[in-house]
């Protein structure tokens, strides 16, 4: 299907696969969607609205990450090096010409500088890149001045916190032995066949076997434009017993009573998500330590749309589960024990299913923004459109931070086109000026001029 369809193509450095294996509830929740009246479609390709089997960036059967793509062939070129382990500290500024030149970092218990002949490329994420440029002394002057950073750069770093949002409180029993519990997969089978043929439920997607994009009532149905993304889960958080999910979702104890009945109990969870929140958050520092972890506040339901959006979707996902695909397994919605902190909502309710939202608030990790591309007149703007940091030369950031609204799907491909774009913008720049100072020489025969860094780099001039 991949060669056939002009959306997808062979030969590029990242591979894209479906999970090699899945469980019969990947199968119904794909057949309930269309029992709904959507599409099984390539949600990759031309229509987004629809339900599909996921697909991921794997070889094999294991994660095919950017850096065992990308990096990995080319670790032993000549003017790459790789440095693990090492956690950079700032961006070395010179204030006086608001310069970029280099990079403090610690390793192995030492401290080290490297310095930069032509710009230093920012690539650490929107949470970290956020702290290294406050860190730096770039960011909202205000808040450096609190902390005793000294202000090279007044620019609205750290606002415009975007991500996908939602609730992963939707669990569902069901009566036959088909679930990925972990009891059931945690076998000496189970290992060697993803160890040696890459398959088995090892390589399902993080326990993701579907996703879905639905628009609900806020949005014209006419339009390939839905609001809601469903990730499918063929389990749930008490799967593992409560060993790890528990912990990466963040549940305390009292919302953990809910679900501790379903351990290692055979169950699926299917999560919506918000696609466009209007909630926005802040990245701050809590100090100027460089090792002192930053202040997230996601800022999550902040507004009131969002809940109004995301309630329609838990509509949805009820009724997914009870479509004749899901029936036939005996799906039921949990409900025997009430989420703690909702018991005064009355059940089957817009206001409890706001509350158990709020009770149990998952994210995918597409924290986005917070360095946001924009015009020099936008006042909320970081860098141009070559990614350059505004009124600092020599810098640029090349990740999700430069997003300015978050995209309607998954941010991993996007931020990847990010990354290659960002190269090809550095190679147009630096290849470029060597072009033309060859033709400068080759004209003028004048003496070589010094074109470390140009004065061409973004300016604001409001904001000097």
């Amino acid at each position: 299907y991949f060669l056939s369809c002009r959306y997808h193509r062979a030969g590029g450095y990242l591979t894209v696969h479906e999970a090699p294996w899945r469980t019969p509830l990947a199968t119904a929740f794909v057949e309930g969607g269309v029992e709904m009246g959507y599409e099984n479609r390539d949600c990759n390709g031309e229509f987004q609205t629809g339900f599909m089997l996921p697909q991921g960036t794997i070889r094999r059967g294991s994660r095919c990450s950017t850096s065992k793509a990308f990096l990995r062939p080319i670790r032993h070129r000549n003017n790459l090096h790789i440095a693990k382990n090492a956690y950079v500290m700032k961006v070395l500024i010179d204030p006086s010409r608001k310069t970029a030149y280099g990079v403090r970092f610690r390793r192995n218990g030492r401290v080290f500088e490297v310095h930069a002949r032509k710009e230093v490329i920012m690539s650490a994420g929107a949470i970290n890149s956020a702290q290294l440029l406050m860190l730096s002394g770039i960011g909202p002057g205000w808040h450096l001045q609190n902390l005793g950073i000294p202000i090279i750069q007044d620019l609205p770093i750290g606002e415009n916190l975007m991500d996908h949002y939602g609730t992963g409180a939707l669990t569902f029993t069901i009566d036959q032995p088909i679930s990925l519990v972990q009891s059931r997969y945690e076998n000496l089978p189970s290992i060697l066949k993803y160890a040696i043929f890459g398959t088995g439920p090892l390589t399902v997607l993080g326990g993701v076997e579907g996703l879905a994009w639905v628009p609900t009532k806020f949005e014209n149905r006419t339009e390939d434009w839905p609001d809601i993304e469903f990730h499918f889960a063929s389990g749930s958080v008490a799967s593992d017993g409560g060993r790890q999910i528990r912990k990466v979702h963040g549940l305390s104890d009292s919302v953990w009573k809910m679900f501790r009945p379903l351990a290692y109990k055979d169950t699926f969870s299917i999560l919506p998500m918000l696609l466009r929140p209007k909630s926005k958050g802040t990245i701050r520092l809590k100090s100027k330590n460089p090792f002192e972890k930053p202040i997230v506040n996601a800022g999550y339901f902040t507004h009131p749309d969002d809940m109004k959006v995301l309630v329609e979707g838990i509509k949805f996902g009820l009724a997914l589960a009870q479509t004749k695909a899901f029936k036939k397994f005996g799906a039921r919605f949990w409900d025997k024990v009430p989420m703690p902190g909702c018991e005064n909502s009355p059940l089957w309710t817009d206001s409890y299913w706001a509350c158990i939202s709020r009770q149990y608030t998952t994210t995918i990790y597409h924290y986005s923004g917070t360095a946001k591309m924009g015009p020099p007149h936008d006042p909320s703007s970081v860098v141009n459109h070559e990614l350059k940091v505004y009124g600092v030369k020599g810098l640029r950031v090349i990740d999700a931070s430069i997003i300015p609204k978050i995209p309607s799907g998954n941010t991993n491909a996007p931020v990847i086109m990010i990354g290659e774009r960002g190269a090809d913008l550095i190679k147009q720049t630096w290849l470029g000026r060597k072009r033309h100072r060859r033709r400068r020489r080759a004209l003028q025969n004048k003496q070589k001029r010094d074109i470390f860094l140009s004065e061409d780099w973004p300016r604001k001039d409001s904001i000097f």
